[in-house]
């Protein structure tokens, strides 16, 4: 108990002292000792590290989950060391409804064909987004937090020793100055002699471990190389998703491909000719024609007839409707149809 006392004590009283010596060093009443300029270019260039180390891990958090309420629980399940729930993504989302809703339409037709295979594509890019963040969670953020919470806190507690170490030095460097008497004076020197080995030191190992900055820098270097071929692998995936879509939604009607260029809702003939060729056969025969449908169509209005790609139904032609229609019969069904989407038949 005795022996725990005088320690007490004794820790107490070095407290006392270094805060003494940091307030009159403050006011400019002491001498400091500074550091050697290389270990302040040490300790400036981790400072910046971890300060950049920082900002780029939270934009990159930003940028693989923009909502924050959704970090927050990732980062709770974190710390509670619990596996984060798997979740659907914004792509996985609308894929499922252009899915859902192209079934609903009707595969057989043309739009909901065509929105099945456009939710299957969302679909695929959600996957792929799910690949490349976990890729860069595991290969990109770890290491950079690993850094934060491991390598530089324990720089930061070995340069609080550096200063408590240095506050120790300057004031047994007062200590001795205001030394006066032999006995008082010898200890003070054998006191500044223990504190400047002290120093001296945690000097070299907080400059040892400084140095392993540069070891940090170049592991960074390899993470970062890591997440662009990521982000590069993640983009070529998207951008080959799409031109397969694209390729897919080309083989349907000019009228379900694009918007451009087009002011109304009438379609367009694919080939002028041989519709105008059609439509003049037509009219020079009298009666009606069997021909195929080569695409499904919905009809936009009441006076139109919906058709079905390879079904045949018999087209005529009525003075003074629009060249690029004729009138469809089917059974007791009748209504306008485009001239783009049938073949004639003999």
């Amino acid at each position: 108990m005795d022996f725990n006392v005088k320690r007490l004590a004794a820790d107490a009283g070095t407290l006392f002292s270094r805060a003494v010596q940091f307030t009159e060093e403050k006011f400019g009443q002491a001498e400091k000792t500074e550091l050697d300029a290389h270990l302040e270019n040490l300790l400036t260039r981790a400072e910046s590290t971890k300060h950049w180390t920082e900002k780029i891990l939270k934009q990159t958090e930003v940028l693989l989950q923009p909502n924050p309420n959704v970090r927050i629980e990732e980062f709770l399940y974190e710390k509670l060391d619990k596996k984060v729930p798997t979740r659907i993504n914004n792509h996985d989302l609308l894929g499922q409804s252009m899915i859902d809703s192209g079934t609903e339409f009707g595969p057989g037709t043309a739009y909901g064909n065509a929105l099945i295979k456009c939710g299957e594509t969302e679909k695929q890019i959600g996957g792929a987004e799910r690949e490349f963040i976990q890729s860069s969670a595991i290969n990109f953020l770890t290491p950079f937090r690993n850094f934060l919470e491991g390598d530089f806190k324990t720089i930061l507690k070995e340069r609080k020793l550096l200063q408590n170490k240095r506050l120790d030095l300057d004031a047994a460097k007062t200590k001795l100055k205001k030394a006066k008497m032999g006995d008082a004076r010898a200890l003070a020197e054998q006191d500044l002699k223990m504190t400047q080995s002290e120093f001296d030191r945690q000097a070299e190992i907080t400059r040892l471990l400084l140095e392993g900055i540069s070891s940090t820098h170049a592991h960074h270097l390899r993470c970062l190389n890591d997440f662009v071929e990521a982000q590069m692998t993640y983009y070529a995936q998207c951008y080959q998703y799409m031109v397969d879509l694209q390729k897919q939604l080309g083989s349907f009607p000019s009228a379900f491909s694009s918007n451009n260029n087009q002011s109304t809702a009438t379609p367009l003939p694919a080939t002028t000719t041989n519709a105008s060729s059609g439509y003049t056969e037509l009219q020079n025969f009298s009666g009606s024609r069997k021909a195929r449908v080569l695409y499904d169509y919905d009809a936009a209005g009441s006076n139109e007839l919906s058709l079905l790609a390879d079904e045949v139904i018999m087209v005529s032609s009525v003075p003074g409707m629009d060249s690029d229609w004729l009138m469809g019969e089917r059974g007791n069904q009748k209504g306008k149809v485009p001239i783009t989407y049938l073949e004639l038949l003999n």
